[in-house]
């Protein structure tokens, strides 16, 4: 078995050796060579327990089950993940999405009820692309897809979290 010898002087200093490394100084790396992306910049998170109803049709606020996160470059992603606690007490389905400011992510969690009342946890994840470096807000909106009952998100643990990804 070949024996390697080790600098213990430089393995002990930290340094390495120039011939090692093309760019011995970290500090001289000013950017990421192109194709580096994908990486989690930031993480903001929303806890809500309180419970929120409506027996509306139309997509409506959950006061209070929102994120913001302002994106440190216009390329950036904000990945949403979302787990809402949700509750529904007739035979019909209940609805929740992600709203953007105004701007619906779409029509993502949903819970259907086949008799009486039913609760569940709606989870949903969405890519977007804000294309800003505004503070950005992500909100939690339900609805009852039709006719009449009550929805809600119940008083147990839903979790609203964005991440950064760098382009």
């Amino acid at each position: 078995m070949a024996l390697s010898k080790i600098d213990a002087a430089n393995f002990l200093t930290g340094t390495i050796p120039q011939g090692n490394v093309a760019n011995a100084s970290l500090n001289a790396v000013t950017s990421l060579p192109a194709g580096v992306g994908g990486k989690v910049l930031q993480v903001v998170q929303d806890v809500f327990s309180t419970e929120s109803g409506t027996t509306s049709t139309s997509y409506v606020a959950v006061s209070g089950f929102a994120a913001t996160i302002t994106p440190s470059s216009t390329s950036s992603k904000i990945l949403v993940l979302c787990s809402a606690s949700g509750y529904i007490n007739t035979s019909n389905a209940y609805l929740g999405t992600i709203y953007r400011g105004t701007t619906s992510l779409g029509d993502f969690g949903r819970l259907y009820s086949q008799g009486s009342a039913l609760g569940g946890i709606l989870t949903f994840n969405y890519l977007d692309s804000p294309s800003t470096t505004s503070a950005t807000t992500y909100t939690y909106y339900h609805k009852v897809a039709s006719g009449t009952g009550y929805v809600s998100v119940n008083n147990y643990t839903s979790v609203l979290t964005l991440m950064e990804i760098s382009a």
